[in-house]
């Protein structure tokens, strides 16, 4: 499988997100996969590496598609044009999945989960990196487009369903055990400094007055933190030290007895300290009380029995989080997620030889609440436009369809009942072929399972228009494999872009698309259809639509809409 790992930090510089993507990157490639590491450097010569392999076309193991730029929920800038072309040059090489990485940031990984034809996957890896894109619109925008979503802990899930509701799989950061290697122990503290935990480590450092022979290392994994002041008499005992990268980090804490974590840490830094076999501080209610933290540490310490097995429980749970065991549940992932695509039976029209006819597949009579047609007149006025078939799909009622079929028998269109039916808050399902009336307010499950029994076709009809009620994202993805058809082009949408929306969304799983009027008004039959070859039922109606071609042919809508409106003041005035 080709995949594409798209980071939001500079890759030249070290930092926790990359040391994840790294190790997942390293690890599936030992799986057999082809994986590409897209993200931004401040190195010339990764820029320049990053430059030809976009010339040449090719997949390398790490694309630099520009310079770096400050990425935070503050962070005002944008991602430069220059890049997101670039990142966009790189996404046309040809992934199966797409796997954007903090996608909560306006970066390179919103753009890529936003811009990719594959398939998607989002990790979120830290809750204070979310708040992006501002607008619900775009969130769910976004969440239509994501296939996975990923959270590396409890607390990253339970922040990032706040804006971007869906099912979290929970992974762990991974960890190379290899690197982390317990080795011989030295009487050394270590605490993870960070910003606005000092307390944290005052208590520490008073603790260890009572503790000789003990020393302490303050550590940043974060440039700029700064370092508490240090008792003189404690001076020769305790020293701070930058380690942001795995390596440094690693020659550190193999031979470290007691690691301290920062209440607000890095995960992978705590994961870390627990594959080289540290003995791990994380006493009950210490966000209330950091003073515990101290109490902790002396009591291991001063025992070396329990110090022993801590740093061995620590390092037993550590070998279950490695690297491979990220990449192994990954490759689970994204297979399932291949699986959902719909794969193309049918090498040849199995219905050529068949007359050519034009179907508009959403259309309202007088039935409908908000439409004044009657059904002969419809059918009338579309055997004059030419159309050799049209389906009749009423808001949550069937008298409609079933008068204008009946109208239909000897006429030269054929009309498909069906029904428009508003579901219980996850928007709207048309069922097609169906003999009787479906009830509304029942759930998107329980209305497909309603058509089901019909032998009917489930038919979504303007999935992305966001001006009205239409599912969920989660819902959505949740019933691919319940969706026989899904309409990408609806002439009564405002926005163009939402039926673009859609065709994206059945290109990406190779749904078998649909097309339709959506007329309240006789002017507007026929501006949305599908060409298609005549069939006989709703077998032969799937098979045909396989090699159908959809038309559009507009009309304003403001025009059809004040047509709409005309006709309901009549009607009222009758």
């Amino acid at each position: 499988m080709r995949i594409c790992l798209v980071t939001p930090f500079a890759w030249s510089q070290p930092h926790e997100v990359n040391d994840h993507v790294a190790g997942v990157a390293g690890a599936l490639r030992g799986r057999g996969h082809e994986v590409t590491i897209v993200a931004p450097s401040t190195r010339a010569a990764d820029l320049l590496a990053g430059r030809r392999a976009l010339a040449g076309g090719r997949r390398e193991e790490v694309i630099a598609v520009g310079a770096a730029v400050p990425v935070s929920r503050r962070s005002q800038l944008g991602v430069p044009v220059g890049v997101q072309a670039n990142l966009r040059q790189a996404l046309g090489l040809g992934f199966d999945v797409v796997h954007g990485f903090e996608p909560g940031l306006p970066s390179l990984s919103y753009l890529a989960l936003r811009d990719a034809g594959a398939l998607t996957v989002a990790t979120f890896v830290s809750p204070n990196r979310l708040g992006y894109p501002p607008a619900r619109s775009a969130r769910e925008k976004l969440l239509a487009r994501v296939d996975a979503l990923i959270a590396l802990n409890e607390d990253v899930r339970a922040a990032a369903e706040q804006r971007f509701p869906g099912d979290y799989r929970l992974l762990s950061p991974g960890v190379d055990v290899g690197l982390f290697a317990p080795q011989p122990k030295r009487q050394l503290i270590v605490l993870e400094l960070r910003p606005n935990e000092r307390v944290v480590a005052r208590s520490v450092m008073r603790a260890l007055r009572e503790l000789p022979g003990w020393e302490l290392v303050l550590l940043r994994t974060r440039p700029l933190i700064a370092r508490p002041a240090i008792p003189r008499d404690l001076a020769p005992r305790v020293r701070v030290r930058t380690a942001r990268d795995q390596e440094s980090r690693a020659a550190l804490l193999g031979e470290t007895a007691i690691f301290v974590p920062g209440l607000l840490g890095v995960r992978r830094v705590t994961l870390e300290a627990g594959a080289a076999g540290c003995a791990v501080v994380r006493p009950k209610g210490i966000e209330s009380q950091p003073e515990l933290a101290a109490a902790a540490a002396a009591r291991l310490a001063e025992d070396e029995a329990l110090r022993l097995r801590e740093g061995e429980r620590a390092r037993e749970a550590a070998e279950t989080q490695t690297f491979d065991a990220v990449a192994a549940e990954l490759d689970d992932l994204y297979a399932s997620l291949a699986s959902r695509r719909r794969p193309r039976r049918w090498q040849e029209d199995p219905l050529a030889g068949r007359p050519w006819i034009v179907a508009d597949l959403h259309m309202h009579t007088s039935w409908s609440h908000d439409c004044s047609i009657d059904a002969a007149e419809l059918v009338d006025h579309a055997e004059a436009e030419g159309l050799g078939a049209i389906a009749v799909t009423d808001h949550n009622v069937f008298g409609g369809a079933l008068e204008a079929a009946d109208y239909a028998r000897d006429r030269g269109v054929v009309v498909i009942p069906g029904e428009e039916v508003k579901t219980e808050g996850q928007g709207e399902v048309i069922g097609l072929f169906l003999q009787k009336e479906i009830p509304r307010g029942m759930s998107f499950a329980d209305t497909v399972a309603a058509i089901r029994e019909q032998d009917g076709v489930v038919y979504v009809p303007h999935p992305f228009d966001r001006l009205h009620a239409i599912p969920d994202p989660r819902t959505l993805h949740r019933h691919l494999a319940d969706i026989d058809v899904l309409e990408v082009y609806n002439a009564r949408l405002l926005f163009e872009a939402f039926n673009d929306e859609a065709l994206r969304f059945a290109r990406k799983y190779d749904l078998t698309v649909g097309a339709g009027s959506d007329a309240h008004v006789l002017q507007g039959v026929g501006t949305g259809a599908v060409r298609m070859r005549a069939f006989d039922g709703p077998e032969e109606f799937l098979l045909s639509l396989r090699s159908a071609e959809v038309l559009r042919r507009p009309k304003p809508l403001a025009y059809l809409q004040s047509l709409k409106w005309v006709a309901q003041v009549k009607e009222r005035v009758r």
